[in-house]
């Protein structure tokens, strides 16, 4: 199901659009456009939000690391026996 609306685009933006895309095609690149534009978007986002929580919580993360390294090391001390 398609829906009509009525946009304004800037003056270069429809000289790129009608280099790109003829007349018939304009809504179908539009689309296309719009829905690449949302998918990388949200994973710029998310790899974002990743990120920030990574560095916000590298601390907590670090001493919990080395809390646990001595146990890792005398599991492996006991299995190497």
């Amino acid at each position: 199901m398609h829906r009509r609306i009525n946009i304004s685009l800037p003056q270069e933006t429809v000289a790129l659009l009608d280099r790109i895309a003829p007349r018939g095609d304009r809504s179908q690149l539009i689309a296309e456009a719009v829905r690449f534009y949302v998918k990388h978007t949200g994973r710029n986002a998310l790899r974002r939000r990743l990120r920030e929580g990574a560095v916000r919580r590298a601390e907590r993360d670090r001493a919990v690391a080395n809390e646990w390294f001595f146990l890792d090391e005398e599991l492996w001390q006991r299995r190497a026996r």
